[in-house]
């Protein structure tokens, strides 16, 4: 074997070993979201003496999540497109005084009102960052604190009280129902569809997706007015169990929604390597971690600084930044 042959054997067994030891690295970072979401909850149960996985209080536990997983599927579409909505907070408010100011005549009907309100809140996201040309993250800031100022005008002189019926509908069944319903039909859309592809594609690199006759703007539209809707639904379930809205209602919760799909194991770039499972595994590890910080007796200070933390380490390691722009 001449030194010729000799250096191509040597490279293409150093090109395997690479493409080797990249495998194993996908592999351990794709388990990173559900080892983390077991040993996070069992530490806790122990630091709790068993009282953050007793019965009574996964029911709670629960009882928390939901909202918070519905809203978060409707971000991971916009994620994986490589956008960003700090709207989401602002547009639960918003749904949810629809909700209950139709409650009063039909509670079906408050459930429409509420998705057809979140998704006028999403087209109007949609309008100015597709239309407009105006990058997610700036439109988003902007229509959070628009809508956040029309919520607070709203409930300047008291809350907003849902029919009193509506508590009828606050049992583990719907919100459940309603839960699973949201998963499994983005499940379908996102793995067997063809907007799940082209989202996946926009999100890889939104110029060769063009190039490739996709539609980009139609899409991304589309998905801005669907998380909207999607958000709407998420206003059903918090309105369902709280009963009225005030000025403060869904605060944070863009940030809670970005902390469990960063948990869970999306990318914050979004493309191709996102999966709908990070949306139930980041939701049930943001609330294990929450719920397990407050149980500790811990500060707001030091659960911040504990979930600060957390949240940056997930972020080193799941952000691609062969892609990762500075501002989306």
């Amino acid at each position: 074997m001449n030194s010729k042959d000799s250096n191509t054997s040597a490279s293409t067994k150093s090109l395997d070993s690479i493409r080797f030891k990249t495998l194993i690295f996908e592999r351990m970072r794709s388990w990173l979201p559900i080892v983390g979401l077991i040993a996070i909850a069992f530490l806790f149960n122990i630091l709790t003496q068993g009282r953050l996985l007793s019965p009574s209080n996964v029911e709670l536990l629960l009882s928390q999540v939901y909202m918070l997983m519905i809203a978060t599927t409707g971000v991971f579409f916009i994620i994986t497109i490589g956008g960003l909505d700090f709207s989401q907070g602002s547009i639960l408010g918003m749904a949810s005084i629809a909700i209950c100011v139709v409650s009063r005549f039909s509670i079906p009907l408050s459930l429409v009102a509420g998705m057809l309100t979140g998704a006028a809140m999403g087209a109007v996201n949609g309008f100015f960052h597709v239309g407009r040309k105006i990058r997610s993250f700036f439109v988003t800031i902007c229509t959070m604190f628009l809508f956040r100022g029309v919520i607070a005008y709203l409930t300047s002189d008291s809350p907003i009280v849902a029919t009193a019926t509506m508590i009828n509908y606050d049992t583990t069944l719907v919100k459940l129902s309603i839960t699973l319903v949201v998963l499994a039909v983005a499940i379908f859309v996102y793995n067997f569809t063809k907007i799940g592809v082209q989202t996946k594609a926009i999100g890889s690199g939104e110029k060769a997706a063009r190039f490739a006759g996709i539609k980009t703007d139609k899409i991304k539209f589309f998905i801005y007015v669907m998380a909207g809707a999607i958000t709407g639904l998420a206003a059903f379930v918090n309105v369902v169990k709280v009963g009225s809205v005030t000025s403060s209602s869904g605060n944070q919760l863009e940030t809670q929604i970005l902390i469990a799909l960063v948990l869970g194991g999306t990318p914050i770039s979004g493309g191709a390597k996102s999966r709908i499972s990070s949306v139930v595994i980041g939701s049930l590890l943001y609330i294990v971690l929450s719920s397990g910080l407050i149980m500790l007796g811990l500060t707001t200070e030091q659960q911040q600084l504990i979930q600060g933390i957390v949240f940056l380490t997930f972020v080193a390691i799941f952000a691609d930044r062969s892609s990762l722009e500075v501002i989306k």
